[in-house]
């Protein structure tokens, strides 16, 4: 449960009790007055615990009072003995609170008689009359008013922060914002009061963060090392508190995170983080609070604060009143000591005199720097104390120069990109060092920025900081990269001398023939005798090319290692001679080239296999096509029909590997009616060319019974789906009667045919039909045509129209405006209809046109 402050007694002038001690408030950059309350009934800030006599416990020894008697008791009679125990110890519970209210306003209070005497010039009794007399006028209380006046005086960031909360929600409860003033101050008087982090920890649980919903409160010191010390705590239990006495370092934690993050950390749910944290099993779903406690630029250690449930987006006034707080607490932990046995070891820091010796004995360029505050205290730039011997200025600028001046004035270039500045302030204020290789820095000379590569190191040691940097020359970097390049090249470098047989190699090439770096080098006369013996003669050619013709020369062969495994070398040297052309040494470099080798091999075998299927799949392709031609020619010699005009076009598709399975056919049926029909099987292929011939002759077998169009297509159906392979295809069958000139159609998913009379053109009506194949039965509509002398009519497969970036309707529209315009013959018409289609699938097509005579 959580507890509200009161408000203290208005009877009477309050008894004097000592004032806080000297430390005063925070530093701030705004600050406002508290405006005067209603005169209704205010809350008082809690406080602290006190004895059953009424004498504060000691600060080790803090707990907070409950509000109300346990749940078990309510029910008990007042009569009973139990029920007067009770009703005592509610009396008694009322009287403590209401004594420590009065006890922490009478600070408050004292402390606002102290700032009149200061203003005013006058006695203490005359100063008690003038803030009582205000009070009345104002008609807010006493405490309120004591408030009021120290926010006026301070003008520090907890008055700042007090009035921000209460112009936030003044509107809304002007009680509860009134209370706010009292119970920011309270807490900072017990704070300034508390004799340890232990108390401080109590005071701000009842005076600030219980009423803000809080239970448990963790005050975190940091040690130079990066660890982190529980100093202080409210709402755990002894044994959690105990259990997390000490964090070492680099142990991640939700205290150290707000340690390194500069606006700390906001948490709605604990255990959705995954970080552990003191009092993790009791709150799980908990929020959590950690903010950095820091004064001066400098973080002292981590205010941890917990909630019973998940913590919701908090408005700016509550973030910044829980900002406050954690300055309150830096101002304790600036003066705290660990206590004597903590898991850690006290560490002996330098000082500044001692760091300059160190720094000094260092190899590389190090500057000592000293915080530079400002005068509120603030952290703006750090001093350079000393620079060692070796130490170059990059603008050339003499040691004496530099040491002494400020980081920003000397360097200004350590605020730009490189965050060298940001770097230093954050290892002062944290405590943890900071290592980096190859950072870029950059300098001013003369106005003209220059950057070099450099490593650095910075570490704190006391108040002082330590930085060192090492600037790479060119000699350095150059072996550096010739280093990696030897390493990723996988090359070994040797030199033999010739007179004296000193060999040398460097550290690749013992790597590459597989021996230890203390081993003896293999010379080059005795390379035979680790190579392959296949390889022999190309050895043998190498090394009479290098030592008798003295030339330089290439070998590549198999080096078979120690270790068993056998990689692929090539060697390349060349012959160093002296003044009198004699040779004195040999210069040279092995490199593995074993992945090279097998790639190669490899490549060699898909080149083959590519080779190989390329064959076969145009082969494929040739025979799919002579099957295709042989069945589907481009032209067909004209039926004899009396007065009918038959043509047929086939165009197969534009690449071989695209065969696909559109098919055409007119026959004269013993009926001496006239089959026209276009197909299109799905797919390309050879498939799909072997299931165009089945469909193409099982519809002329059928048609031979006589049945109309839709039953052709009904059986037709049948066959796509049961003697195919379950294929698909599209189609459009028709039965012309030459007698009475009439057209009987039907169309399985298959585009209309179009009807071209006079000037006209236009796709028949559509008629009900699925694709073929796609269910084992289907039924199929039909309708019949009236046809007049010099009528044309069209049928074609998709491969005519269709496009990948236009909808099917434009193309459709695109063909009956060609349609229009008919030639003399129907076969320059079926010409004309192929040269100017639009279709870009690069598909075979088919037409089949009739013209009535």
């Amino acid at each position: 449960m959580s507890e509200q402050p009161r408000e203290p007694g208005r009877g009477g002038e309050p008894k004097r009790d000592p004032a806080p001690g000297p430390r005063s408030s925070l530093p701030s950059t705004t600050s406002g007055a508290l405006p005067p309350a209603p005169d209704d009934e205010s809350k008082t800030p809690d406080g602290e615990a006190v004895t059953p006599d009424g004498q504060p416990k000691p600060p080790e020894g803090r707990q907070a009072i409950p509000d109300d008697p346990p749940a078990d008791l309510e029910d008990l009679s007042p009569a009973s003995p139990v029920g007067r125990l009770a009703a005592t110890v509610e009396r008694l519970s009322r009287e403590v609170r209401a004594a420590q209210a009065e006890a922490e306003g009478r600070a408050l209070i004292e402390l606002a008689k102290g700032v009149l005497v200061e203003r005013l010039k006058c006695g203490p009794a005359q100063a008690a009359r003038q803030l009582a007399q205000l009070a009345e006028q104002a008609q807010v209380t006493v405490l309120e008013l004591a408030v009021d006046v120290i926010n006026q005086a301070a003008r520090d960031r907890m008055s700042e922060v007090t009035d921000a909360f209460l112009a936030a929600t003044r509107a809304a409860d002007e009680t509860e914002t009134d209370s706010a003033a009292v119970r920011l101050r309270a807490a900072e008087s017990g704070v300034l009061a508390a004799d340890d982090t232990q108390a401080v920890a109590d005071a701000l649980m009842e005076q600030a963060l219980r009423p803000l919903g809080a239970v448990a409160v963790a005050i975190w010191a940091a040690g130079a090392d990066g660890s982190l010390t529980l100093a202080g705590s409210a709402g755990f239990s002894p044994a959690e508190a105990a259990r997390w006495r000490y964090v070492p370092p680099d142990v991640v934690t939700v205290a150290r995170r707000g340690l390194i993050e500069r606006e700390g950390q906001w948490i709605t749910t604990l255990g959705a983080t995954g970080l552990p944290s003191i009092g993790l099993h009791h709150h799980p779903d908990g929020g959590r609070v950690a903010l950095p406690a820091g004064t001066g630029g400098r973080v002292h250690g981590v205010l941890e604060i917990a909630w019973p449930a998940p913590l919701a987006q908090q408005p700016p006034q509550i973030v910044r009143q829980v900002e406050a707080l954690a300055e309150l607490c830096a101002h304790t932990l600036e003066m705290y000591t660990p206590p004597q046995g903590a898991a850690q070891e006290p560490r002996v820091l330098p000082d500044a005199a001692e760091l300059m010796d160190l720094a000094d004995g260092l190899h590389d360029p190090a500057l000592v720097l000293v915080p530079h505050l400002d005068g509120d205290g603030h952290l703006v730039d750090f001093r350079i104390q000393h620079v060692n011997s070796r130490f170059l200025d990059p603008a050339g600028r003499p040691r004496a120069v530099v040491s002494g001046a400020l980081l920003l004035e000397a360097y200004p270039m350590a605020a730009g990109d490189s965050e060298l500045f940001q770097r230093v302030e954050r290892v002062y204020a944290t405590g943890e060092p900071f290592r980096a290789r190859r950072m870029n820095l950059t300098a001013l000379v003369d106005q003209v920025p220059l950057s070099a590569v450099a490593d650095i190191s910075i570490s704190r040691h006391g108040m002082s900081v330590l930085l060192i940097w090492r600037i790479e020359d060119e000699t350095a970097r150059l072996a550096s990269l010739l280093q990696h390049a030897q390493r990723l090249g996988r090359i070994g470098g040797f030199e033999e001398n010739v007179l004296t047989g000193e060999i040398t190699w460097n550290g690749q090439l013992f790597d590459l023939y597989g021996r230890p770096e203390t081993s003896t080098p293999v010379a080059l006369e005795e390379l035979p005798a680790h190579a392959h013996p296949d390889d022999g003669v190309s050895i043998r050619r190498f090394l009479r090319t290098l030592l008798h013709h003295q030339r330089p020369a290439a070998a590549a062969f198999r080096l078979q290692r120690p270790d068993g495994v056998t990689r692929h070398i090539r060697i390349v040297a060349e012959p160093v001679l002296d003044t009198d052309d004699r040779l004195l040494l040999i210069r040279g470099a092995y490199q593995d080239i074993s992945s090279q080798h097998w790639t190669e091999v490899a490549l060699a075998a898909t080149r083959d296999q590519l080779a190989h299927t390329e064959q076969q799949a145009t082969e494929r392709n040739r025979l799919t096509l002579q099957l295709q031609h042989a069945i589907m020619p481009p032209t067909q010699a004209p039926l004899q029909v009396s007065g009918l005009q038959v043509a047929v076009r086939y165009r197969p598709a534009e690449t071989e590997q695209l065969v696909g399975g559109d098919w055409y056919d007119t026959v004269v049926l013993p009926s001496r009616l006239v089959l026209l029909c276009v197909g299109d099987v799905a797919g390309h292929g050879i498939e799909a060319a072997t299931s165009m011939v089945v469909l193409r002759n099982a519809l002329r077998g059928l048609a031979v019974t006589g049945a109309g169009p839709a039953q052709l297509l009904s059986w037709l159906n049948i066959v796509a789906h049961h003697l195919t392979g379950a294929v698909t295809a599209t189609a459009v069958c028709g039965l012309y009667d030459p007698v009475r000139r009439t057209l009987r159609w039907a169309r399985a998913g298959h585009l209309p045919p179009v009807l071209v009379r006079d000037t006209e053109a236009a796709p028949l009506p559509l008629v009900k039909g699925l694709l073929l194949g796609a269910v084992p039965e289907a039924v199929y509509e039909e309708t019949e045509i009236q046809l007049a002398p010099e009528d044309t009519l069209l049928m074609y497969t998709d491969g005519l129209v269709e496009r990948r970036d236009r909808p099917v309707e434009e193309s459709l529209t695109h063909l009956l405006t060609t349609a229009r315009t008919a030639p003399s013959t129907l076969d320059q018409q079926l010409d004309r209809l192929l040269t100017y289609s639009r279709s870009d699938t690069d598909d075979d097509t088919c037409i089949v046109g009739i013209r009535v005579g």
